[in-house]
């Protein structure tokens, strides 16, 4: 029998739970959504990456501010338009790149304190951003021109990123652009920033964290994301997660190896873009503002400058107003003093330099009002520190302000300067910097004319000391030379010639400020001394700056003091002296060739006819007795005066050669040796190295072995120059020519004397040189030695010297009084 099966049982009675639908969509959307969030980030993080680098030679962090809000922007927008078509994405994002990039302009034009309204900002920075970027001052000021191409380019490496990446789901080619973007920066910063290491660190590890993570695919049509195939099985998934980490450590552990030895291939020192890019250029009215002096000089009512001095806590430093500057002019090539700087795009803070040791710092802040001046040169108190309302070039060797688009009346700039203020206490014993860095402003051009160049050794080897040097030339032009309004322009060599030894009823000995200052600088350098030219104003005070306060000033570089300038201008109230007055040759410095032997008895004097009536037995003295009581006073006190004399050299040889640390008496010696060379007539110039002086002395010693004839009595000595010693060529070496011979005593006997005095000289010029250049290093025997080498050849030269002047040699007063 069968029975039927109850309703409801209809299959076997299994019991399963119904799948919720809900579990297992959410976990997988929660996982594409991590999936999808990871690689726009990663994007972000890699265009943001490269403003990192670039911001190295910026002043602050804004451009990292705006190059991550580039890169974030173009990646969202990228991600929100993911579902338009992909032509509607590039004129989308292009769009919001424009108002991006007005706001940040805005933005560093507002930081930046730059004038003008936006479209007028922008359109400038447009014109000019990729040649300011490049010339531009480091470190670079954040501006509309000079964060416009970063930002830019930032945007668009984003948005080509995003697309490549997003859309087509090619995630390592979509890293080129910001790779593209982070190459270009470490270009554009080059050596003028330590070595990007960490942000390249970080780079790599970004990319790779980008490279690890599995994306949600690529995109269907209209950006809806593609159907999903079947599941993966777990174990698949296990094994792709295991290679992906095993090859991120792969990539890492090779570049950690091989990394160095391919950085060890390439140059340490990245090539500077820059020295491709011309920096801004001046025409020859700007790179010589020298010859501007002369003209404006004939109008010197022209309204200029106004000016409004503010010192900030107060009037420090005096109440003299300070000289503006407009030029400094370091080159010259014999014809014309020239600027030759390199000028730089500089924001409103310009690059500081510490000051000298020695020296006080005042703050002035100016507000100046452009009205006649022309060309590109900005007036500024040295040194300028900060400036605003005028955009700016910058020359940081010479401190040379312009302004690239030139000066237009009505213009109105702010300037900070720290006015540097040298101790003037520590000027007399301050030294002269030599060598590389100070042989711009030592150079001598070649065809310097020969009076410019004894009246130079004339003034050093009377001046030892670099300051008493300088004084020395400032004394001399203030004192024989006059200002005159309508003196032709010019500072070449012959110019100077004329305006030093032309004839004064002929126009010559006389000039303005510009051959003042280029004569001041030139006759320096040939004395040794780092010497510049400087062309600026020197107002009265605050208000307007006439045509009459330009004036052109000289400048020496002292070692701890820094620039100090000089005022070769006469005084009103003086007038100048004849130049002959102080540079006649003097009878005592070069003596007659033939001067009679002193008597030791007195010369007898025939008596005079007696008077008409009047004889001998007359009352009084006999006449007789009157001359020859006089004659010998005389001679008694000529005797003392000879002795004293005699006795105070010997006193001046014996504290040179014998007293002091050993670098003294070194340079005791060589004072000797320099004296001996003065005596015998040739004169040492005060532009010679030790080791030209050394070499002079030979040449002098040789030639007076050489001639060591016997001069015939009676031969007339040639007439000194009418002029002055120093503009005439005769008058340069007088009476050195012939030597009487020495006879049998000669300086043998003394320890270098003839026979070794001379090449011994150049050992002495070592000792001295080691002396100037190695403090400390020299010991007594060196010293004994140099007293030895100096005894020696001063006997050997005096020895080869006339009798005459051998007699004299020992009394002449000249190495007692002549100035070091």
């Amino acid at each position: 029998m069968t029975h039927a099966a109850p309703p409801h049982a209809t299959g076997p009675q299994t019991t399963r739970a119904a799948p919720d639908p809900a579990g297992p969509a959410r976990g997988s959307r929660t996982g594409r959504l991590l999936r999808a969030a990871v690689p726009p980030l990663v994007l972000v993080a890699l265009v943001s990456l490269a403003g990192t680098v670039l911001s190295r030679v910026y002043a602050d962090d804004l451009l990292t501010r705006l190059v991550v809000g580039a890169a974030a922007g173009s990646v969202l927008v990228s991600v929100a338009a993911r579902r338009l078509r992909s032509w509607l994405v590039a004129p989308l994002s292009v769009a919001a790149l424009a108002g991006y990039t007005l706001w940040s302009v805005r933005l560093a034009a507002d930081a930046a304190d730059l004038p003008g309204g936006l479209v007028e900002v922008t359109a400038d920075a447009a014109r000019n951003a990729i040649p300011r970027l490049l010339t531009a001052m480091i470190p670079v000021e954040p501006t509309p021109d000079t964060v416009l191409v970063p930002l830019v380019a930032a945007w668009l490496a984003g948005l080509a990123a995003a697309e490549v990446a997003l859309r087509a789901g090619r995630v390592l080619l979509g890293y080129l652009p910001p790779a593209a973007l982070f190459a270009g920066a470490l270009y554009v910063v080059g050596p003028n920033a330590d070595p990007a290491i960490w942000p390249a660190v970080a780079f790599v590890a970004v990319a790779a964290v980008g490279l690890a993570v599995p994306d949600s695919g690529p995109t269907g049509p209209g950006g809806a994301p593609t159907a999903p195939g079947p599941a993966t099985p777990p174990a698949v998934r296990a094994r792709l997660a295991v290679a992906s980490a095993t090859g991120v450590v792969l990539v890492v552990a090779a570049t950690a190896v091989v990394g160095p030895a391919v950085a060890a291939l390439v140059d340490r020192r990245p090539v500077d873009p820059r020295r491709y890019v011309e920096p801004p250029q001046v025409d020859s009215l700007d790179e010589n503002p020298l010859i501007r002096i002369s003209g404006w000089a004939l109008n010197p009512d022209q309204r200029l400058l106004e000016v409004d001095t503010t010192r900030p806590g107060g009037p420090a430093g005096g109440s003299t107003p300070p000289r503006i500057r407009l030029a400094v002019l370091s080159d010259y090539d014999g014809v014309t003093w020239r600027v030759g700087a390199t000028y730089r795009n500089a924001g409103r803070i310009l690059p500081a330099t510490e000051p000298p040791p020695h020296t006080t710092v005042d703050e002035i802040r100016q507000e100046i009002t452009v009205a006649d001046l022309s060309g590109r040169l900005l007036p500024a108190v040295p040194t300028p520190r900060e400036v605003t309302g005028a955009r700016v070039a910058y020359d940081p060797q010479t401190g040379t302000l312009i302004r690239p688009e030139g000066l237009t009346p009505g213009l109105r700039y702010t300037v900070t300067s720290a006015r540097e203020r040298p101790d003037l206490n520590l000027l007399a014993t301050a030294d002269v910097p030599a060598g590389d860095p100070v042989a711009r402003v030592l150079r001598v051009a070649d065809g310097v004319p020969e009076p410019l160049r004894r009246l130079a050794t004339q003034l050093a080897e009377e001046n030892s000391a670099p300051y008493a040097r300088a004084s020395a030339i400032e004394q001399f032009l203030a004192e024989h030379y006059r200002v005159v309004a309508d003196a032709p322009s010019g500072h070449a060599y012959p110019n100077l010639e004329f305006f030093l030894v032309g004839p004064r009823n002929g126009g010559g000995q006389q000039g303005t400020s510009e051959q003042f200052a280029a004569a001041f600088a030139v006759l320096g350098r040939l004395c040794g001394l780092p010497a510049r030219v400087v062309v600026g104003f020197r107002p009265g005070g605050d208000g307007p700056v006439r045509a009459a306060d330009a004036i052109a000033w000289p400048e020496v570089l002292f070692t701890g003091l820094g620039w100090v300038p000089f005022d070769p201008m006469p005084r009103p109230d003086e007038e100048p002296r004849p130049v002959e007055e102080d540079f006649r040759p003097r009878p005592e410095e070069t003596p007659p060739p033939d001067v009679p032997e002193p008597t030791l008895e007195p010369t007898p004097t025939p008596p005079p006819a007696a008077a008409p009536g009047r004889t001998d037995t007359d009352g009084g003295v006999p006449p007789v007795v009157l001359v020859g009581g006089g004659a010998g006073g005389a001679l008694l006190l000529l005797t003392g005066v000879l002795l004293v004399l005699a006795a105070m050299r010997r006193a001046q040889t014996r504290a040179r050669l014998g007293r002091g640390d050993p670098a003294a008496r070194i340079a005791g010696a060589w004072r000797e040796v320099t004296d001996a060379l003065r005596l015998a007539g040739h004169p040492v110039g005060g532009d010679l190295a030790a080791t030209e002086v050394a070499a002079q002395a030979r040449t002098v010693l040789t030639e007076a072995r050489a001639t060591r004839t016997p001069q015939r009595p009676g031969t007339p000595p040639a007439p000194p120059g009418s002029g002055p010693a120093w503009a005439d060529s005769a008058s340069v070496d007088s009476g050195s020519g012939t030597s009487a011979s020495a006879g049998p005593a000669s300086a043998a006997s003394v320890p270098g004397g003839p026979a070794s005095a001379g090449p011994a000289v150049d050992d002495l010029a070592d000792l001295l040189n080691q002396v100037a250049f190695a403090p400390g290093s020299t010991t007594g025997e060196q010293a004994d030695g140099a007293a030895a080498v100096a005894g020696g050849y001063v006997a050997a030269l005096r020895a080869a010297r006339p009798w005459w002047r051998r007699l004299l040699w020992s009394v002449h007063p000249g190495p007692l009084r002549w100035r070091r």
